[in-house]
């Protein structure tokens, strides 16, 4: 009765997919004051170059990171300055082919590619603390919580991951989203990062570049959250349901594959959910002397969706950029990459699914 009870529950809950499997890798030690410590690693090989939790690795996942982030971001700067216009002024701007043929008309070619270096600068320092942070508070979490209940509760770890490391990635980002978005929706106030900077900063000082990071919480966290675990739970659906051999069996070109369509998939579902902020944040850093509720007010339920579909097209094909940019750089730096989840032997006991 026990363990089928214990069974039931554990299939019920909705955190129970596990999406990467920790085991020890030496025995429990005691620290100063005599506790007993628990050392967790992911299974290592011969071929990887560093172990994993160690300071080369964090190092490398961070530069994985600045990578995915700043290149994809970039790359993307003209469908985001159509958003953004999109959003801060749907009078002028009524369609993404609208806002592209007006920006054209007004600014040339040149123009679509207005804040492309606060954009690579901000979301490079997001990136690296995103990735770079979550990788920490992954394994932080995961020792606080034991084996067991890493297990059990794998969703849970990495929304709670994913939303720490995103906290101190949107402080980093801040002062050139803030750039970016003032080059961007405001024709004749700055052509380049450089003008930028001074005159804001002359204008309403060091407030000028974080009065829109409470906004960029609200946005970024949900989205940071969506997309880390829709993207592990997107992963173990389409190795259990679409690819038709185990991931070990897979080359490392399958295997990203797979990364790409995760990561397309789960980025439409981040940009409907950090979409209503995302429009705060685009007014917000227009003007001077607005708060994060008047504008929320001022655009009204139907207001904070303008260029939801604009934002779709670019967030989906960004995260599945980022992921696949990400897991290549592990891949090509041969980092320690989790195995696919298994159930703890004290676990499987206690369940009753062992003699």
């Amino acid at each position: 009765m026990y363990p089928t009870v214990l069974t039931q529950l554990a299939r019920a809950n909705p955190f129970s997919a596990p999406l990467f499997s920790l085991q020890k890798v030496e025995e429990p030690q005691q620290n100063l004051h005599g506790q007993r410590t628990r050392t967790l690693a992911a299974a290592a090989t011969s071929e990887e170059s560093c172990e994993f939790g160690s300071n080369k690795y964090y190092a490398l996942c961070g530069f994985g990171g600045i990578l995915s982030c700043g290149l994809t971001h970039t790359a993307v700067v003209p469908l985001d300055l159509v958003k953004c216009r999109l959003q801060v002024n749907p009078d002028k701007y009524k369609s993404i082919g609208n806002g592209f043929s007006v920006t054209v008309r007004e600014d040339g070619v040149r123009g679509l590619a207005k804040g492309w270096a606060p954009t690579f600068i901000g979301y490079s320092m997001q990136g690296l603390c995103k990735f770079g942070f979550y990788e920490v508070f992954k394994i932080v979490y995961s020792d606080m919580l034991g084996e067991e209940n890493t297990y059990l509760w794998r969703t849970s770890l990495y929304l709670a991951a994913s939303a720490s490391a995103e906290f101190f990635a949107d402080i980093a980002l801040a002062p050139m989203e803030a750039v970016k978005v003032r080059i961007q929706t405001q024709p004749g106030y700055a052509n380049t990062l450089r003008q930028a900077v001074p005159k804001m900063y002359g204008e309403e000082g060091i407030w000028a570049f974080y009065k829109g990071v409470v906004p960029l919480w609200m946005r970024q966290i949900p989205y940071t959250m969506m997309k880390f675990a829709c993207f592990e739970r997107t992963v173990e659906l389409l190795y259990k349901y679409a690819v038709p051999k185990p991931r070990s069996e897979c080359s490392k070109a399958e295997q990203l594959v797979v990364t790409f369509v995760a990561g397309y998939i789960a980025g439409v579902f981040c940009a409907i959910v950090s979409h209503p902020a995302d429009s705060v944040v685009s007014v917000l850093n227009k003007e001077s002397g607005s708060t994060a509720f008047q504008v929320l007010k001022r655009l009204g339920p139907k207001g904070v969706w303008k260029g939801l579909i604009a934002r779709i097209i670019m967030i989906g094909t960004l995260t599945a950029l980022q992921w696949f940019i990400y897991d290549s750089v592990k891949v090509y730096f041969r980092l320690p990459r989790p195995p696919p989840p298994e159930m703890p032997e004290s676990l499987k006991k206690k369940l009753g699914l062992t003699e």
